[in-house]
């Protein structure tokens, strides 16, 4: 529904470019963080702050996010509304 869920923290301003405010993606190309378990969500940010998971847009994000940020944003996200789409028959 697009209602975000407490407050985001300051770090989530540039994920929502994207991700959208509430971690919904903005279009099909960009992933929905809204509602995912928020250790995949962690576990996903620090391995594209390493380097161990690839992708070139969140090789100019994720390298600059500080460990407690990356466990905001993961709390943040995993609280929010996904959006649930149904099997067509």
């Amino acid at each position: 529904d697009g209602k975000v869920v407490g407050t985001p923290p300051p770090a989530a301003a540039i994920c929502a470019a994207c991700h959208g405010p509430d971690g919904n993606g903005v279009t099909p190309d960009y992933p929905s963080l809204a509602g995912q378990h928020a250790d995949y969500i962690e576990q996903s940010l620090h391995g594209y702050r390493s380097g161990k998971r690839q992708n070139a847009i969140m090789a100019g994000f994720a390298p600059q996010l500080k460990p407690e940020e990356i466990k905001a944003l993961a709390a943040f996200f995993s609280k929010q509304k996904g959006v649930y789409t149904t099997r067509k028959p």
